[in-house]
């Protein structure tokens, strides 16, 4: 094993040793005081077996186990209208293995994309914690020996997880839908964006070009937060094998699918092979999810969703955790953002198998994790063979352009790094940026909206070097948007030549790139952070060399300064009924979750 990641791995075992001890407390009681199908009265096993008449005599019998489906569906977002014909078939490939399936409940899957800039990108970051309550809902009805997991897109999968996690007993896996096929390059969709930003492109040309880009059922092909969640679940043994990249529709995906209901079937505690997901997602799994994240360049989200998912399992994974990974994991691909090519080539390429295979190879991942989804963690790739589903070796890089062994990384390190100094803490991806724009120094321009930047934009005033600092947009001050609208006025200042930086301590998109972006700044400005004491004219110093966020201020003058007035809290568009999470979250570093704080975890 590589000495840095065995180091990282044993310093959060140390740290998690009580809180990790009482959930794996928790997973046995649940076990051994299981309420399930034999302990429920006569009365509550018909209610719930009166929606599944062709299945209620085996379930009667109680022959077999019994699937719970939690599914993200719905057919506004591409990736997870897949999932429309789903459970229909989970139930046919239930009965082939012996076991019946039911849809045990629905979660809210918004979409991200839809929202960004607008008020309903408020509610984005905790439509988390109510998809991992909807989970628990679904989960709570004790009629499930396992689950599969329907669900994809930036929130969905980590808020799956948190809800899961608590029912960690059971047996279950993530069930992916796939990429939609390539359509316009990110790169050229990215042009259009930057058109439009200084008016050389009308709406229309940027509507077809967005159209063009995001075009059929499935995930978006950017490597962003969708994506890098299905990355997190290959490395943490949660999928079948190579199931993330496979394109919706085709024969291989359905074969995937088929495979996942049979082998969670299988995974039971009435077999030989009992695989809960509570033991599954152990201190090891977790680091394998932060090494990935390091090795492919992905969102920087999971600086977000990874400690939250970490603490629904007893685990305690910190910034400082990601920081040393980063020093030693190499950069093995290169996916847009952080390069032209889209999760299409990349799987094209070898994909997750070659990944895995390369980092288990060099020392990177921990290979020997209990997994849910195979016998062992496995660098094989799913093929088809007269119909029936195989696994074979990815060979050598299909495109080094894209995929590259350790031997050859792009970089010695992954791309991230966390900032510190006297405007907090701070992460910043600098995997995309060039290495000449890692130190930024410039007067800071102070804005509290990011409608605010688009208007001073417009009217010029930010052509020059500039920090543009975004405060209030913490978890507790609006549930922390993505600031994503930003990226095109900020990538025009910095190809006309200006040194730009953006500080905030809201997050940014998950697929943004070359402009330097130090972001979940904690404390947040609301309840006295630091950022909240910068002043328009202030010189700012992003130092991503020596992992620095300065404002160059005289000390004295620092300290006596007061936060600047908060803005009123928004109300509309269901912003109002979200207060109790926002004044329950607690800061980035530890997931921003409301429900994980109040529940003492």
């Amino acid at each position: 094993m590589n000495p840095v990641v065995a180091a990282v791995t044993d310093r959060i075992i140390e740290r998690s040793r009580e809180s990790r001890a009482r959930y794996l407390s928790l997973l046995d009681r649940a076990r051994d005081g299981w309420i399930g199908r034999p302990s429920l009265g006569c009365a509550n096993l018909a209610h719930a077996y009166a929606g599944t008449p062709e299945d209620r005599a085996a379930m009667k019998a109680d022959a077999g186990m019994n699937i719970g489906i939690v599914t993200a569906y719905n057919d506004m977002l591409s990736a997870h209208a897949v999932y429309y014909r789903y459970p229909e078939l989970i139930k046919l490939w239930a009965r082939e293995a012996g076991a019946t399936a039911q849809v045990a409940g629905g979660v809210p899957a918004m979409c991200d994309g839809v929202t960004q800039g607008y008020a309903g990108m408020e509610l984005s970051l905790f439509s988390r914690d109510t998809i991992a309550l909807a989970t628990a809902v679904a989960l709570s009805h004790g009629t499930f020996e396992g689950a599969l997991l329907l669900g994809i897109c930036d929130k969905i999968v980590p808020g799956l997880l948190m809800g899961a996690l608590r029912f960690g007993h059971l047996p279950m896996l993530l069930v992916p839908g796939g990429p939609m096929p390539s359509g316009l390059p990110n790169k050229a969709k990215a042009a259009v964006r930057e058109r439009f930003a200084t008016g050389e492109a009308t709406r229309e040309e940027l509507l077809d070009s967005e159209i063009a880009a995001y075009h059929g059922h499935g995930t978006c092909t950017f490597y962003g937060t969708a994506n890098t969640n299905q990355m997190m679940m290959e490395v943490m043994g949660l999928h079948i094998p190579g199931a993330a990249f496979v394109n919706p529709g085709t024969k291989l995906r359905q074969e995937l699918t088929r495979a996942a209901v049979h082998r969670v079937a299988g995974l039971g505690w009435r077999g030989e092979d009992y695989r809960p997901i509570g033991q599954c997602v152990d201190e090891r799994a977790i680091v394998n999810a932060a090494v990935g994240l390091l090795a492919t360049g992905g969102s920087t989200n999971h600086l977000l969703h990874v400690p939250a998912i970490a603490r629904a399992a007893g685990i305690v994974i910190d910034w400082e955790d990601f920081d040393r990974l980063s020093g030693a994991v190499p950069l093995i691909a290169r996916v847009y953002p952080n390069g032209a090519a889209d999760v299409n080539a990349f799987e094209e390429a070898g994909g997750m198998p070659f990944v895995i295979r390369e980092l288990i190879a060099g020392g990177y991942l921990h290979g020997d994790i209990l997994t849910a989804g195979a016998e062992t963690l496995t660098g094989l790739k799913p093929a088809l063979e007269n119909d029936a589903l195989t696994w074979r070796d990815p060979g050598a890089s299909g495109d080094e352009a894209i995929l590259r062994p350790v031997s050859a990384a792009f970089s010695p390190d992954g791309g991230m790094r966390i900032l510190t100094g006297n405007i907090g803490r701070a992460c910043i991806k600098v995997s995309a940026v060039e290495p000449d724009r890692w130190i930024v120094e410039a007067p800071a321009r102070v804005f509290n909206d990011q409608s605010e930047v688009l208007d001073a934009f417009k009217r010029g005033e930010l052509e020059r070097d500039v920090v543009v600092v975004v405060r209030y947009q913490g978890p507790r001050a609006n549930g922390m948007p993505e600031l994503h609208k930003l990226t095109p006025p900020l990538g025009v200042l910095q190809n006309r030549g200006f040194r730009v930086a953006l500080v905030t301590d809201g997050r940014m998109s998950g697929a943004s790139g070359k402009v330097p972006c130090a972001i979940h700044v904690s404390p947040e400005a609301l309840g006295g952070g630091a950022i909240g004491l910068i002043r328009d004219g202030d010189i700012v110093r992003l130092d991503a060399v020596a992992g620095t966020l300065e404002a160059l201020v005289d000390g004295a003058e620092w300290l006596a300064r007061t936060p600047a007035p908060a803005p009123a809290a928004a109300d509309g568009f269901g912003r109002e009924l979200f207060g109790l999470f926002r004044g329950a979250a607690d800061e980035a570093e530890k997931g921003a979750s409301a429900i994980l704080a109040s529940a003492g975890l």
